[in-house]
């Protein structure tokens, strides 16, 4: 499979090898250098402080077994593996992206922590968001191997929270988000190389920071999500960066507005992110073609499977993403250029941007304007989304990493 790039870029091609697999040491030239050109305002017309900086343009990585040609139908090429993985990075740093998600499940792909390590020495540009799972780690050991792998890719590693549980283990909302608040504080006094003496409830900790620490001698950005009373109240005491799951854009209005309060009250800033799905094509006929082939082989049940599968399938997210669906019409679209249909095989974020440059460029610059200054998006497959992405709708917006 090989992709190519419009005319104002260098061609790259990732050449399959024996074993099927794109061989990235063949990959030739200089990288693209990341060009930033101001688009126009999105579609609410109007321009805020947020749309004057640079917004982060983020990818995604598949290593929970989360990439089709056909939603819902597996693809031995496409599984979760080191090398396709790796190739989803390297396709996304060569792209432009600003960074990557590198998301993190016990039952399904392959550890985010090993191969974000790998990442780190085969990339130059493109920072790494590592996803960890706070039930399933113990702080100080955590804060040692961010600080190793933030080394290891000199400076350019970000953290995306997540407030799990321990596999087998069940923990109601409340005690396990305060599990998450003190974690958080734990890794932020180790990582930005204070001793630490903690007397909390699920730690009691009186230790040393880390020799090595990061690069910058400051704790990376923490990215975190959640929808619930107790996730925003964790949102508020210990992120940086909020991420929200796709709603309609009054509903964006009002959660950016809520957490900006929450964190307000106790004397911090909050910036916000949005994870999102895209699917750009030349038209909006052809993207819309695009989104119903990536549905057109799923069985219902097969679909229902999968959601089923993530651990945080009964969460307060999930069931928002469940109710956008089934506000939809007929063809999934909750607001214009808004479709659900990804959500029906597919726990977690559920919807997706659909339309021509203009139309998905627009979209994006509308959520700018309410105060989003970074997105994760995705696309199916992974590879070949980034690419169109790239050379359609990434170019034409002002990004870079915050």
């Amino acid at each position: 499979m090989i992709y190519k790039k419009g005319k104002d870029q260098e061609y790259r091609s990732f050449p399959y090898s024996p074993n099927g697999c794109y061989d990235w040491q063949s990959r030739a030239g200089p990288r693209r250098k990341n060009k930033r050109i101001r688009a126009a305002h999105g579609a609410t017309g109007r321009e805020t402080s947020f749309m004057t900086k640079a917004c982060e343009v983020s990818w995604f990585s598949a290593l929970c077994d989360d990439d089709y040609e056909f939603l819902g139908v597996p693809d031995p090429q496409l599984q979760s593996s080191f090398e396709h993985c790796r190739d989803i990075v390297l396709q996304a740093e060569s792209s432009g992206f600003d960074n990557i998600l590198l998301p993190s499940g016990y039952t399904l792909g392959i550890d985010t922590t090993a191969f974000a390590s790998a990442m780190a020495v085969l990339t130059r540009r493109i920072k790494l968001l590592m996803a960890v799972r706070i039930g399933e780690s113990w702080p100080p050991q955590l804060a040692r191997q961010i600080a190793t792998i933030d080394r290891m890719a000199g400076g350019r590693l970000s953290v995306n929270i997540i407030s799990s549980e321990m596999p087998g283990e069940t923990l109601a909302s409340g005690p396990r988000y305060a599990r998450t608040i003190e974690a958080m504080s734990i890794l932020r006094t180790l990582l930005n190389g204070k001793p630490l003496d903690h007397d909390g409830t699920f730690w009691k900790l009186k230790v040393n920071p880390p020799r090595i620490g990061p690069v910058s001698g400051h704790c990376p950005q923490f990215y975190f999500g959640g929808l619930s009373e107790d996730a925003r109240e964790a949102a508020a005491q210990g992120a940086d960066i909020y991420l929200m799951w796709p709603d309609r854009m009054e509903a964006v209005r009002e959660t950016i507005a809520d957490l900006r309060s929450r964190a307000e009250r106790r004397g911090r800033t909050l910036r916000f992110g949005y994870r999102i799905h895209v699917i750009v094509r030349e038209t909006e006929a052809a993207a819309r073609i695009a989104a119903d082939r990536l549905l057109s082989k799923l069985d219902d049940a097969a679909g229902a499977a999968i959601r089923a599968k993530s651990l945080d399938s009964q969460s307060v997210g999930v069931r928002r993403q469940a109710e956008l669906r089934e506000q939809a019409g007929n063809e999934g679209y909750v607001e214009v250029n808004l479709w659900t249909g990804i959500g029906r095989a597919r726990s977690g974020c559920g919807a997706a941007i659909v339309g021509d440059p203009d139309q998905v460029l627009a979209k994006l610059q509308a959520y700018r304007a309410e105060g989003i200054e970074a997105f994760i998006l995705s696309g199916y497959p992974h590879m070949g989304e980034a690419d169109l992405f790239s050379r359609h709708v990434l170019s034409r917006l002002d990004h870079g990493q915050l």
